[in-house]
């Protein structure tokens, strides 16, 4: 062990600087905020480590800070809030099931943050266990150097500086490490002098060394940089590589699409219903090439309790009433309300102002705001709504072949079949060799739909493209990349279909979040949790005859309408209608597993998989308390294994009586006398040990031990009857180390 003076004080400050090198890029090259909490936490846990702080202490204040932070980074609420506690606590039992099904992208950023404290923890641990007992920090200086210069070649980050700071402590630290390594072995002087003939030297040659190399010439970089990235996909990707990074989640600009996105489990609203669905934010009907505006504004006030004035659903169509109770969350900042499709009205909304509230719907968007009397934007905490679910006939839907003019308004149908005048044709083409077969608008937005489904188009948040100056949102996608989330798939078959004169609009929401629980298990109301991850957009179709119907082309993604197709049985006359059950979201999470082949082990596991979730979301807070009690229990046996473990083995071995038990009970005894401190130095013989622990002992039995021991090791017999005479030996020795 290194002591602790001023010698090994400089290496641990080293070893810090080691490791700050490897966060500093984060923050330039991610969305990470806050750094500094993480570098304070690097040395907070060296300055322990120093220190020789008892273990406990150490995971105390390490736990307690972590805590801290992710509570200051993350919420709003105060440490000892017991609020923030259950929702973190929870919020890592979800993610510990994205993990196990290597769900990556869905990781929560609290959950990321206290990943990422664990490993600093690891980092700064290793790295103390390299400096104190193996005296050898190579691999992890090699690793620095081969990190910060890949990150110089292929990222923007500079690292310039960061090369010539790590060349100077890795050496450093390497020729420190050197010398305790000789000091060791030869048994040396450790004077101050001794110590300043080593350190001057060693000093001096970083010193030339790093002033050498940064004069020397160096030659001309061979790729610009940084280097441009390049995938599989196809030869344009450096120029398709993304360039910003944003965080997923409602907005309201949607000007310039494209990018990849991180994902985000924030809470933004939940709901009572009694089944899950789309909830829309707003529409937009201008495709501008790069993205989405929307062509004007027309605002229209109504009050509380009145017919919402957006597009309804027409007479013709049957449909289901519905309610919903929506209670949106501390950080939702939007004074718009998000609904269902087939709105009707808005109820019990709060706050409520005593002087009248003002409720507004843009007929163009169609998104519902609120505000005060002084017209002051109000963010609505709680509301209900009231809607009606369509239930549409296939033979209704399929009626629309053509643009009739006296079905539908000239002017309206080319506000949501207009395109940009510089639209690739190849968009067309493809829409039409999608659709060449169809004959009618149903089927052909049905066959677009489904066109998303193939193989080569890839569900990505990651790898996405931005376009370029010339080039088109939706074209890249369906031609280059091929690879998007859902503003790919929803842009794409939208323009697609106004290419064949079918009328379309963008829409923008939220799908219908996670099952919580049941509010009330008489009436089987259901609790859905929605959160930035459910941000979503899809598509809706104009039927002069049905209004408008949703769509959804987002690999991996359904938002099933209910339709009744209708079949003639042995009578003309007797016809026969289907409609889905309604299920509960357990038998839908079942459901969805289930093939003719029930026998298949994958699909098993699948249904294991559902019904462990289920069980984890029910039973989250009772596992995690037993899992915490059951980890503080295991940690306190493994602290105080010196105590228990002596009477431990003298109950195993108590009631063996063979005599080749000699070899495993000596073997276990030394380990006892490890645990006890008295350790067996290096290259020392069984009989010298022997002799150590006897006269720490005051006695001679170890010796009589050895000696038993040894003729087992070299004739592999023992004369019968010998574990029971040296039973006694071995027992008392195990006693003198209880404590």
């Amino acid at each position: 062990m290194i002591k602790r003076d001023l010698s090994s004080f400089f290496l641990y400050t080293l070893s810090f600087f080691l490791l700050w090198e490897w966060l500093r890029p984060i923050e330039q090259l991610t969305d990470t905020d806050s750094i500094e909490m993480f570098i304070i936490f690097i040395v907070i846990s060296f300055a322990l480590s120093f220190f020789n702080v008892k273990w406990v202490w150490k995971y105390y204040i390490k736990i307690i800070y972590i805590l801290l932070s992710i509570n200051k980074l993350h919420y709003d609420e105060g440490l000892f809030h017991s609020t923030w506690m259950k929702d973190f606590f929870k919020d890592i039992t979800e993610n510990l099931g994205l993990l196990v099904a290597r769900n990556w992208n869905d990781l929560s950023s609290e959950f990321r943050s206290l990943l990422f404290f664990i490993l600093l923890w690891l980092m700064v641990y290793l790295i103390s266990y390299w400096v104190l007992n193996r005296k050898r920090i190579f691999i992890f200086f090699f690793m620095t150097i081969v990190y910060i210069t890949v990150l110089d070649t292929f990222t923007p980050y500079v690292a310039k500086a960061a090369i010539v700071r790590t060349v100077v402590a890795g050496f450093a630290v390497m020729g420190m490490l050197t010398l305790y390594r000789m000091i060791q072995k030869e048994n040396v002087s450790t004077e101050s002098t001794y110590l300043r003939r080593w350190m001057v030297p060693l000093t001096v040659m970083i010193a030339i060394s790093v002033l050498v190399g940064i004069a020397a010439p160096k030659a001309a970089p061979i790729w610009p940089d940084p280097v441009p990235y390049l995938t599989a996909n196809n030869d344009k990707a450096s120029e398709l590589a993304a360039r910003d990074v944003h965080r997923i989640g409602y907005g309201t600009n949607d000007s310039a699409l494209g990018g990849p996105f991180i994902g985000d489990k924030n809470p933004v609203f939940k709901y009572e219903a009694n089944g899950k669905t789309y909830w829309k934010m707003e529409t937009k009907d201008v495709y501008t090439g790069k993205g989405w505006l929307t062509s004007g504004t027309t605002p229209i006030s109504f009050r509380q309790e009145d017919l919402v004035p957006v597009y309804s659903l027409p007479k013709t169509v049957e449909t289901i009433k519905e309610s919903a109770r929506v209670l949106t969350h501390v950080n939702y900042n939007y004074n718009y309300f998000m609904y269902p499709a087939g709105i009707n009205k808005v109820l019990k909304t709060e706050p409520l102002d005593p002087e009248g509230n003002d409720f507004q719907v843009d007929t163009t968007n169609e998104r519902i705001s609120f505000y005060n009397h002084e017209k002051d934007p109000v963010v609505p905490r709680v509301f209900a709504v009231e809607y009606e679910i369509p239930k549409y006939k296939a033979k209704d839907l399929v009626q629309t072949t053509r643009f009739e003019p006296t079905s539908m308004n000239a002017e309206f149908y080319e506000k949501y079949t207009r395109l940009p005048e510089k639209l690739p044709s190849r968009v067309k083409e493809l829409a039409e060799q999608i659709t060449a077969s169809k004959t009618n608008w149903f089927d052909k937005a049905k066959a677009v739909e489904s066109y998303f489904g193939k193989s080569e188009y890839t569900y990505d948040q990651k790898n996405v493209a931005v376009p370029d100056t010339n080039e088109d949102y939706v074209d890249q996608f369906l031609f280059d990349t091929k690879r998007g989330y859902c503003d790919n798939f929803s842009s794409s078959m939208a323009v697609m279909l106004r290419t064949l004169g079918i009328p379309t609009r963008w829409v923008k929401g939220f799908t219908g979040g996670d099952f919580l629980q049941y509010s009330d298990e008489a009436s089987g109301v259901q609790v859905y949790e929605v959160t930035n991850n459910n941000a979503h957009s899809w598509v809706e179709v104009f039927f002069p005859n049905q209004g408008w119907v949703p769509f959804e082309p987002t690999k991996g993604f359904s938002n099933e309408i209910t339709i009744n197709y209708e079949s003639t049985g042995n009578s003309s006359n007797h016809q026969q209608t289907s409609t889905p059950p309604v299920k509960k979201p357990q038998q839908e999470e079942m459901d969805n597993t289930k093939t003719p082949n029930d026998s298949n082990p994958f699909l098993d596991m699948k249904r294991i998989w559902a019904d462990t979730k289920l069980f984890l979301k029910n039973n989250w807070q009772r596992m995690m308390l037993l899992l915490l009690l059951f980890a503080g229990v295991a940690a306190t046996f493994y602290r105080v294994r010196g105590k228990w473990i002596p009477y431990f083995l003298l109950i195993v071995y108590r009631f063996k009586k063979k005599d080749d038990n000699l070899g495993a009970a000596y073997t276990a005894l030394l380990q006892q006398f490890d645990r006890y401190g008295l350790k067996r130095k290096e290259n020392q013989t069984l009989r010298n040990y022997a002799r150590y622990i006897d006269s720490f002992f005051s006695t001679r039995e170890m010796t009589r031990l050895t000696v038993i021991y040894e003729n087992y090791l070299y004739h592999q017999t023992l004369p019968k009857g010998t574990w029971e005479e040296s039973h006694e030996l071995w027992e008392n020795l195990i006693k003198k180390t209880i404590a």
